[in-house]
């Protein structure tokens, strides 16, 4: 009977579909064929690099403002549970798009992990060879990349005419980047590792001329392209961004600001009230760290227990090996107990891998990176390998349970299965993946994990991590805080190491807003599960919870509040 209440609900939100030729269907085709148009898809001739060219931003304006318009005049409250569910998503997701234009964030597309530059080494690696002619459309995607730095240039060039620009100070380090593809032999370029390996099916002439025009696509492409923008990095553009950190110090600072807020944790804060939220999660954790570290024993005062976490050998693997392969093994246990939380698990595997070493010195401590479930490539759990000296173990039962299972992994396959419009299978809000990746640590608790109490303290750093974000985020975006005081906040606070804290400091500089979204959606998740206990009594099946939170795949925190408020007024009417 209880399996065959939340079937229902669920069946009413994901099956009960509208007509394809309703107004809301052939809206959101209109808005697919145009994104097909402009930036053509694998499964089109995929060998050129979308244009970054000014009109082209504004040509995508014009539109979404034709689509929000078409959309209003559809009735929303004639349509079914799910399409209604579409129709808030897809206007969220426009109405974004749009204040992101107004505030001409197109042209500040870097961040300090992140950027175009970063993207093509992972649209290379992606690239699907299925024919001979995929090879050439390959080569043609990196002879192509020059006009695509050049491009993306101009736009950061424009933003340094109207002080939109990232802070100076998150650019330390940041030429590994970029400096690392710009070699002198190109067949020991990342980009042409294709062409080492070419099918049996190839005839030894072809495989040769193959490679021999594989060289000059590297060079004239690729490490080209590579070269243009490590020139400007240095000589222009780095030394003319702005030398504050602060959202509020762009051209409408303040007002962006709290647009980000908005769109990072889908609901509508203002910042005083998430620093105050953040303070009173960061006493709170505080109070259980405490309790752990009177557990253990330890003679001395927080401070002291940070400084002997982030010092005592004990606590960090001697080799990237041993590091991956307790990464692995917390994992595959966890892949065990998953069935008593979930009644639906998703097919597509995952590995764990380490980061790559052109990413790894800025990088955090892992990340999860995901395939398309029409591929055949898994998922891929990434660990940071470099300098294992600030990778402590004691956090690593935390890590994979966010990044890999439950967290981003399954959440993410499992939006990839659903019967959702094609816009909404790879969709990706803050508010909700971090959410759910934040409470995916705390259900290590409830499965038996964190038993060694360093571990449990190692899970604390982690969600007081995620609480000292929204104290540091709106303190250097809304209340002048500088970079050091960001830090020292993080030091004191958390068992994170010194490097660790540097790097996540100069993430919030260079991406505002966006670390909020972690303990906002984790808290509202908390908080609906709550709701359901109390309102269900002895009836709650966590695994019904589950399986109904990720039953739409990604949603706004609104949205999922009206998900499981459904959920429960149809179990009280049953």
């Amino acid at each position: 009977m209880r399996a065959a209440l939340v079937l229902s609900c669920m069946i009413l939100f994901s099956c009960s579909k509208q007509s394809t030729e309703s107004p809301l269907t052939q809206l959101l085709n209109r808005n697919a064929e145009y994104n097909e148009q402009k930036n053509p898809s694998e499964d089109s001739v995929y060998n050129r690099l979308p244009s970054m060219a000014p009109e082209v931003f504004e040509d995508r304006y014009n539109f979404n403002q034709e689509l929000l318009s078409d959309l209003g005049a559809i009735d929303r409250s004639a349509l079914s549970p799910s399409d209604q569910i579409s129709y808030d998503l897809f206007k969220f997701i426009k109405e974004n798009e749009a204040r992101e234009y107004e505030f001409k964030t197109h042209l500040n597309p870097l961040l300090v992990d992140y950027g175009f530059h970063i993207g093509f080494v992972f649209t290379a690696q992606s690239y699907q060879f299925d024919s001979k002619d995929s090879y050439q459309h390959y080569m043609d995607l990196l002879m192509d990349f020059p006009r695509y730095v050049n491009e993306n240039i101009a736009l950061l060039k424009k933003g340094l005419e109207l002080e939109i620009s990232q802070s100076q100070i998150i650019f330390d380090g940041y030429e590994i980047t970029y400096d690392n593809h710009i070699v002198d032999d190109p067949t020991t370029s990342l980009f042409y590792q294709p062409f080492v390996n070419l099918p049996d099916s190839f005839t030894d002439e072809e495989k040769e001329n193959l490679r021999k025009k594989a060289v000059d696509a590297v060079t004239d492409g690729a490490v080209k392209g590579y070269q243009l923008f490590s020139e400007f990095m240095t000589n222009e553009y780095i030394p003319k961004t702005r030398t504050n950190i602060g959202a509020s110090n762009l051209p409408d600072g303040d007002l962006y600001y709290e647009y980000l807020i908005k769109k990072f944790t889908t609901l509508n804060l203002k910042p005083d009230s998430v620093h105050n939220l953040g303070l009173s999660e960061v006493a709170r954790i505080k109070g259980e760290m405490l309790e752990i570290i009177n557990k253990t024993g330890f003679e001395g005062s927080f401070s002291d227990f940070l400084q002997f976490l982030r010092t005592d050998e004990r606590f960090y693997a001697k080799t990237p090996g041993e590091l991956l392969r307790e990464a692995s093994y917390i994992s595959k246990k966890m892949d065990g107990v998953l069935p008593k939380l979930f009644g639906r698990l998703p097919r597509q595997p995952y590995t764990v891998n380490p980061v790559p070493d052109h990413l790894a010195p800025k990088y955090t401590g892992g990340r999860y990176v995901g395939a398309d479930i029409s591929s055949t490539n898994p998922g891929q759990y990434w660990v940071n390998t470099y300098a294992l000296e600030n990778r402590p173990l004691y956090v690593l039962e935390a890590l994979s349970f966010h990044e890999a299972v439950p967290g981003h992994h399954l959440q993410g396959s499992l939006t990839q299965e659903l019967d959702l419009p094609d816009f909404r299978k790879n969709l990706y809000l803050s508010a909700f993946g971090e959410g759910w990746g934040l409470y995916s640590e705390f259900l290590g608790k409830e499965a038996g994990f964190y038993a060694d109490p360093y571990s449990d303290f190692g899970r604390l750093t982690y969600e007081m991590w995620r609480a000292c974000r929204l104290v540091v985020d709106t303190g250097i975006h809304s209340f002048g805080w500088t970079r050091e005081e960001a830090m020292e906040y993080m030091a004191a606070n958390t068992a994170l190491s010194l490097h660790e804290v540097r790097t996540e400091v100069d993430r919030y500089i260079s991406w505002p807003g966006q670390a909020l979204s972690y303990k906002i959606g984790e808290l509202k998740i908390k908080a609906l599960r709550k709701k359901a206990e109390s309102t269900l009594g002895d009836d709650f099946d966590v695994r019904e919870f589950h399986d109904l939170v990720l039953s739409e795949g990604t949603v706004t925190l609104p949205i999922l509040e009206e998900m499981v408020n459904r959920y429960l007024e149809e179990i009280n009417i049953e």
